[in-house]
């Protein structure tokens, strides 16, 4: 690579961070780089470098939320063990099913999301009492720390998006209660991957390790921006990442 394709890298890795930190989804703008900025890369392998980045970007956001927010361990923790596991399974049935099989589901799942917030604008913004009964609690470990947490392993990009929306929908918090949930669970869903793409040789470690630098500097930046503009612009970007997204996935079948 030259130069030029690596800056551009490191500051895609960057702004990922930023986006992640702040409404998930930076998957979807480091991955295409990477594929675009090394032709001929095995998708595999852009994933487990990807999972570098991420990993760093995502407990660095996470450190950043749990210093200046309040986050339930009772769900985080559970829900970050498991995810560890289920994201690990994820990753060692990435090379048996392929990306194209998700994209219309995604694709399907974004949209939904979208309807949904434009339809609801006080989803996530307006101040609510958190509801976390015992089987509320559990739905969204087992949603998250399942589920998500394998598709995650699978495929990965909007991952961060699908925990907030789950956060919010099962647990009644705002947004960014949500967020620094989903960072922490995000950091164990990139954990269980990236053991299993390292164990298989799919990692560029050097770009993936320079690329975490950057992603950790827009992760932390992405915190604080969300954490002092609240959950009204959390919601802003969730919009525009989710059309975002959509129009990406919409892209691949042009």
């Amino acid at each position: 690579m030259d130069w030029q394709h690596i800056l551009l890298l490191l500051t895609v890795a960057a702004a990922a961070g930023w986006i992640d930190a702040v409404v998930g989804g930076g998957g979807l703008v480091l991955v295409p780089a990477l594929l675009l900025g090394l032709p001929g890369l095995p998708p595999v392998t852009a994933l487990g470098t990807n999972k570098v980045a991420s990993i760093c970007g995502t407990t660095s956001a996470a450190i950043t939320y749990a210093r200046r927010t309040t986050i339930d361990w009772r769900i985080a923790g559970p829900a970050a063990a498991l995810a560890v596991v289920c994201s690990a399974a994820g990753a060692v049935a990435a090379s048996h099913i392929p990306a194209a099989a998700f994209r219309p589901v995604v694709m399907l799942l974004l949209l939904l999301v979208l309807a949904f917030v434009v339809a609801r604008p006080s989803f996530g913004v307006a101040a609510s009492e958190p509801s976390r009964t015992w089987r509320r609690r559990v739905a969204a470990v087992l949603l998250a720390g399942t589920v998500i947490a394998f598709y995650d392993g699978v495929f990965g990009p909007g991952t961060g998006t699908f925990l907030i929306i789950a956060f919010t929908a099962l647990l009644n918090l705002d947004f960014v209660a949500s967020s620094a949930t989903a960072k922490i669970l995000n950091a164990g869903t990139n954990l269980g991957a990236l053991l299993v793409f390292a164990a298989g040789g799919h990692v560029l470690w050097k770009l993936g390790l320079a690329m975490a630098v950057c992603n950790i500097a827009g992760a932390r930046f992405g915190a604080r921006t969300a954490l002092q503009r609240g959950a009204g612009f959390v919601r802003g970007v969730l919009v525009v990442v989710v059309v975002g997204m959509v129009a990406r996935l919409a892209s691949l079948y042009v």
